[in-house]
């Protein structure tokens, strides 16, 4: 099972959009700074997750949610706000 995932960090304020196989690993990386493009903004806690069957199913929902470039969608999305999860 793959995941797609959103994390937050309080610290700044901030959201990050990713997918893995294995959300708790991944956190943890997330977390001991050894991700270039998240390290700055740690501490991060997880606040949203959805399981696919594939990476790339996984990846795609990513790339959706990233291209919103929408910061009311993401918090919309954490909340179950919104309807518009795009079909795979």
């Amino acid at each position: 099972m793959f995941c797609t995932y959103i994390l937050y960090s309080k610290t700044f304020d901030r959201y990050y959009v990713g997918h893995c196989e294995d959300v708790a690993v991944r956190l943890q990386r997330h977390n001991a700074k050894q991700v270039f493009s998240t390290k700055t903004y740690a501490p991060w806690e997880l606040v949203y997750t959805e399981v696919f069957s594939s990476r790339s199913e996984a990846n795609r929902r990513e790339l959706y949610i990233k291209g919103q470039k929408s910061r009311k969608y993401i918090e919309k999305l954490i909340s179950g706000g919104t309807g518009s999860h795009v079909p795979i």
